[in-house]
């Protein structure tokens, strides 16, 4: 079941059921522990099952889940699959010993319920990921904001160091200018309607990690670009997150098309190389 696929079945669901779908959603995502993927088949087959009204065999199966889960647990110490780090990553190797200053750019999109964040750097790295809302979603009133930030983080998480004197450039001016005061050491400054309850499955909400990250890092450059002014990186990733988008609603096949695009972005970036 693809993510897009999980997400519209659990808004399905009534309350009693999506909670605890909900808890038990990480052991639905590709393992190699064979005790993690029976928990996540039986979580499959409630879903399959409430799809079909059949309430009591969901809940059934949800009972075995989390007997699962709770036995896994104590017998082994072991918790619930983390998410793929490099979900949604790639990167033009071509590109890799390029001359010139590190530059990326970071962008978002929104349609409807769904949403894509994406990122380019002129390395090669690129990052896209496509995103959703639903009943506990944390993002509140400023979305769209909150995920061009979020697209910030997705970007720096990619480098297990990120270069000192890297560039991001962002068209979005109130993004940049969190950024700013995240690296003047406000990091309590947060988008209206943000949530900062406690999550599941991160010890501190993205925006609140990425605050703390940023306001050690005042090597690193947040700028603003103007958004489809033809800036090659700022166009590349402004294309990766609507492609993340689409693909929520879309079936096509994104690593090749997202890997043609960065290739021709970039070949124009070094051709050209400016701010």
């Amino acid at each position: 079941m693809r993510p897009d696929e999980f997400l519209r079945a659990l808004t399905q669901l009534p309350p009693t059921l999506h909670d605890r779908v909900l808890i038990l959603r990480p052991y639905t995502r590709t393992t190699g522990c064979d005790a993690c993927r029976s928990i996540g088949d039986a979580v499959h087959l409630a879903l399959t099952a409430a799809h079909y009204d059949e309430l009591n065999s969901a809940g059934e199966l949800l009972d075995t889940a989390e007997r699962l889960a709770a036995e896994h647990t104590e017998h082994t110490g072991h918790t619930p699959p983390r998410p793929d780090q490099q979900r949604g990553r790639g990167r033009v190797l071509r590109w890799a010993q390029a001359s010139g200053p590190l530059v990326a750019a970071t962008d978002a999109s929104w349609k409807g319920r769904d949403g894509g964040i994406g990122y380019v750097v002129s390395d090669g790295h690129y990052g896209l990921l496509g995103r959703g809302t639903g009943r506990l979603d944390p993002t509140g009133r400023s979305r769209v904001l909150v995920d061009e930030l979020r697209a910030v983080d997705y970007l720096l998480a990619d480098y297990d160091e990120v270069s000192a004197g890297l560039t991001v450039l962002l068209d979005s001016l109130t993004a940049v200018r969190y950024l700013h005061r995240w690296q003047a050491g406000e990091i309590d400054a947060m988008p209206g309607g943000y949530s900062l309850r406690q999550r599941r499955w991160s010890d501190k909400p993205t925006l609140v990690r990425l605050a703390e990250q940023v306001a050690d890092r005042p090597d690193l450059t947040f700028a603003h670009v103007k958004g489809h002014s033809g800036h090659a990186l700022n166009e590349a990733a402004d294309g990766l997150s609507h492609m993340a988008r689409r693909r929520r609603e879309e079936s096509f096949d994104l690593r090749p098309r997202a890997h043609a695009l960065v290739d021709a972005f970039l070949r124009d970036w070094h051709t050209n190389v400016t701010l």
